[in-house]
């Protein structure tokens, strides 16, 4: 193993890969200073990590380890899966000490580090749930139990914690457990066992295994668990990815977490291999994903049952699940995808889903919680500080920790530009300090400087696929460079300190409709300015008894203003009209037909950020509106 490598705080280490098109750019060498993103971030350090620790504590969850090494005699709490909440939390503050040292922070990391150590037996094997009651049970029911999930998640924190601090601490730990793994799965002709678990996970925390030390047994049993699934081996179902083998499957399905996972893992195994026929049914699961089984939110999973996906074009708004772990789930995927292809749908998604996905899963002081992001309500769903499946949270909370990690890849003489946000990046492959100014997601202008370095390479400015009519100017001076929608724009120049280059994304306010076949959205909009989503709350509305019966008139003039409730972010006002419901529905639920004849008054419409929603008193929501 290369012990100088630790500072390299890679959060998926392609920089080897040898089919992967573009590398990382370590986290801690990306500074955000804006006022979007890292206010978020410092809340997610201040607050959110500390008071998560503490519901890991008042949960019993950490409880659960101590029992486990002897140190205290109490009864198993919690979820049987629930040591993977920890090891996320261990993964989301050790990405967070990258870049920001923390001694309060570090020594709870210590703390839960040690609880864990203690609590692995001689063999290797860590699950606190199967420590005393289900000793005997170990690797028996992985349909169910989550065995190598959680080891996954293990697995991930130590090297998460390996690349922020050098300590092979807990990277010791999940390496004897790892051992374990390969010893026990394989094929039943060499006397092992020939299947997979339940909840995927275990497969891209093993690839990034072997990218940490080299050991290539890890990459191998990573494959063995890809190939052995669709086989009927861990029940044959969709629910579990396992009704087709992974490179004939056709349709994204089943339980949504366990898909992304799954491809996600899958992705990491052809950046190593190179197999094509992964790389192909990844590229038709997303197409099918993104076309098909996708809110406007960029949220994932239209079912409570089996917090699933649906059918081609179901997408129910009040009972969408769209639970915040698929869509970071969401995230890693396109991930990978963007590293292996370079192709920009895929850093259009991450920067759709982040936004409007991801965020509303957490309130705006860093406290509260979604599991399920719903795109309308009448005021009953609210965010919960913790809960009794609380894999959501620490979820996030690792995303938040490792954001900046997000923005930048390099490749053969080129730098690549994948998110806007102000801040600087000192980047080594071509070696050049670049500095971002912008008010972006609120403001579509971004200037991008050459703070230092200089030579020939190509810059590659994203074009946001929602931006119709971007303009490029370098040095003050307009660029007849493409710049399409959906793509990268290149710019090959010779470059010295104090080149800029600015991109300009005009905002206008755009009208989103659904496919035909998504029949709830039938003559209704959603609205959407830059890459932010908007939504419509009963705080902002009190003219409206119902929000459904909202009409937005399809050319109405938006005007844009600070909302002074939700931090000054910018709301959209609009005239808009109300319809008074017919009296003759009193009492009906049917009808025959009959000529519609509205009753409307004029009213006026205010719309905020669908991230920013429920962070107020409770009321009604919608994300469609009616439209005509």
């Amino acid at each position: 193993m290369d012990h100088s490598r630790y500072d390299l705080s890679f959060t998926v280490d392609v920089s080897g890969s040898p089919h992967a098109r573009l590398k990382p750019v370590p986290l801690g060498d990306v500074r955000l200073s804006d006022e979007f993103w890292e206010p978020r971030r410092e809340i997610n350090r201040k607050v959110t990590l500390r008071e998560q620790y503490e519901h890991l504590e008042s949960s019993g969850t950490l409880d659960n380890f101590r029992r486990a090494s002897g140190r205290i005699e109490a009864p198993f709490r919690g979820m049987y899966f629930a040591d993977s909440d920890v090891y996320k939390w261990l993964e989301a503050a050790s990405w967070t000490l990258t870049a920001n040292p923390d001694p309060e922070l570090g020594e709870m990391v210590e703390r839960a580090i040690d609880e864990v150590e203690a609590a692995q037996e001689p063999d290797g094997y860590i699950n606190t749930y199967f420590t005393f009651e289900q000793k005997r049970e170990r690797f028996t029911n992985l349909r169910d139990l989550h065995e190598l999930y959680c080891g996954g998640h293990l697995i991930q924190a130590a090297i998460a914690h390996h690349r922020a601090t050098g300590s092979e601490r807990l990277l010791d730990v999940a390496r004897r457990f790892a051992d374990l793994v390969c010893k026990t799965f394989g094929p039943k002709s060499e006397g092992k066992l020939e299947t997979a678990d339940g909840h995927e996970e275990i497969e891209m925390a093993l690839v990034e295994l072997f990218r940490e030390t080299g050991e290539h047994r890890y990459l191998d049993q990573a494959r063995f668990f890809l190939d052995v699934r669709g086989r009927g081996r861990v029940s044959g179902r969709e629910y579990h990815q396992d009704h087709l083998p992974f490179r004939e499957q056709q349709e994204i399905t089943g339980h949504a977490v366990r898909a992304t996972y799954l491809n996600a893992g899958a992705a990491d195994v052809y950046a190593e291999t190179g197999d094509e026929d992964i790389l192909h049914a990844l590229e038709r699961l997303w197409h099918n994903m993104v076309t098909k089984r996708m809110y406007v939110s960029g949220g994932i999973g239209s079912r409570y049952e089996g917090e699933a996906f649906g059918k081609d074009h179901e997408l129910p708004n009040e009972r969408a699940y769209a639970e915040s772990c698929a869509a970071i789930g969401s995230v890693m995927w396109s991930w990978r995808m963007l590293q292996i292809t370079g192709e920009a749908r895929y850093a259009d998604l991450i920067e759709h889903t982040l936004y409007n996905a991801v965020l509303p899963g957490v309130s705006l002081d860093g406290r509260r919680y979604f599991y399920q992001n719903p795109l309308a309500d009448d005021g009953t769903h609210r965010r919960q500080e913790w809960f009794g499946c609380a894999c959501c949270p620490p979820n996030i909370a690792r995303t938040l920790a490792a954001l900046p990690g997000y923005f930048y890849s390099t490749s053969e003489g080129t730098v690549w530009v994948h998110l806007y946000a102000e801040g600087e990046a000192n980047l080594q492959g071509p070696k050049v300090h670049l500095r971002q100014r912008t008010g972006y997601p609120w403001d579509g202008d971004v200037e991008v400087e050459v703070v230092s370095g200089e030579g020939e390479f190509s810059l590659m400015l994203r074009v946001p696929a929602w931006c119709e009519e971007a303009r490029i100017e370098v040095n003050g001076a307009e660029a007849d460079i493409p710049a399409k929608p959906g793509s990268y724009a290149g710019i090959q120049r010779r470059w010295r300190p104090g080149d800029t280059v600015r991109l300009h994304l005009p905002m206008p306010v755009r009208l989103l409709e659904s496919h035909p076949h998504v029949l709830e959205n039938t003559g209704r909009v959603a609205v959407m300015r830059g890459p932010i989503l908007y939504c419509a709350e009963g705080a902002d509305n009190p003219d409206a008894a119902d929000l459904r019966d909202v009409v937005l008139t399809p050319d109405a003039g938006f005007s844009v203003g600070p909302h002074p409730e939700l931090a000054g972010m910018p709301a959209l006002h609009a005239p808009a009209s109300i319809e008074s419901l017919d009296p003759g529905w009193r009492g009906s639920l049917y009808r025959t037909r009959r000529l519609p004849t509205p009753n409307r008054r004029p009213s006026r419409l205010t719309l905020v950020p669908y991230l920013a929603w429920a962070n107020r008193s409770p009321g009604p929501m919608q994300v469609w509106l009616r439209s005509g």
